[in-house]
């Protein structure tokens, strides 16, 4: 990211005093294409298309707008916070999960840790391995389960520990699914059964790398299961990061933590401020 707007913009201005192609400039830079007209338009209203260094600080006006439009809700329960994971397969979320375990563990809560993958042997294997690294609770159950009833369970024995934090990780699913859309939504209903403000938070885990295909992820889940923040890992400098505006723009669904690398300890509050400062390679 540090580098990638300045390419842009030297690749899509012909001259000086020349009209920049921003329409073409914002869409490789992952803005979608619902923010991008809306952008290209707000700059040939303003008279700024053959400025670029005005044009740029308009449009950093704009990001850090969009970016503070939304504030993700934060909870407080008197009983467990429940954290739910959705995503496809290969974004990240069991890594994800054991990250915001340790981070949540740092500031002396007490976490459990519930793997409703109940078809991946080696993803609820994952998680258990970072459980003991990191000395959280684990629930898991049988192969085949139904995984509605390991969040349950989960759910219980939280309760019973006194847990402050519940975290479950759900199967990567394919947004064109829909019988697997159904079964986190299913998740999603079962935990409210133990508690009405369950899950306090419903986060979908996305591959900073995908760019703009995250919009199209994030559209479908928020239709199935109702998101109320977005994860983006693997933002270490390789990806663009434009698709964090985008969905927050036509969604309203706003980033609540970015991964920064692999190790446990990689894991970020997002900082508006920051993200647009990093978009430009400030």
């Amino acid at each position: 990211m540090k580098t990638f707007w300045r390419k842009l913009v030297e690749k899509f201005t012909p001259g000086a005093g020349e009209k920049v192609d921003w329409e073409a400039l914002l869409l490789e830079a992952d803005l979608g294409l619902a923010l991008t007209e809306r952008l290209t338009r707000l700059l040939s209203d303003e008279g700024l298309t053959r400025k670029p260094r005005e044009a740029e600080e308009r449009i950093r006006q704009e990001l850090r707008r969009i970016l503070t439009a939304h504030t993700p809700k934060v909870a407080n329960p008197e009983r467990p916070e429940v954290i739910l994971l959705v995503g496809v397969n290969g974004g990240g979320k069991t890594t994800t999960a054991a990250k915001l375990a340790f981070l949540h563990g740092k500031e002396g809560k007490r976490v459990v840790l519930a793997a409703a993958d109940t078809f991946r042997a080696a993803a609820v294997e994952q998680l258990e391995m970072w459980a003991r690294r990191i000395g959280s609770r684990f629930v898991a159950g049988s192969p085949g389960a139904d995984p509605a009833s390991v969040a349950f369970r989960a759910h219980l024995q939280a309760e019973e520990e006194k847990a402050q934090l519940l975290i479950v990780d759900t199967a990567g699913r394919l947004a064109t699914k829909s019988n697997l859309m159904l079964e986190a939504g299913k998740i999603r209903r079962t935990l409210a059964k133990r508690d009405p403000e369950a899950p306090h938070h419903v986060w979908l885990v996305v591959d900073g790398t995908v760019g703009t295909n995250a919009l199209s992820q994030a559209a479908e889940f928020h239709r199935a299961v109702g998101l109320s923040g977005l994860i983006v890992t693997k933002l270490d400098g390789s990806a663009k990061g434009g698709m964090i505006a985008a969905v927050q723009e036509e969604l309203g669904i706003p980033t609540v933590f970015v991964g920064t690398g692999e190790k446990v300890e990689d894991l970020e509050s997002f900082d508006s401020e920051r993200y647009v400062e990093e978009f430009f390679g400030g």
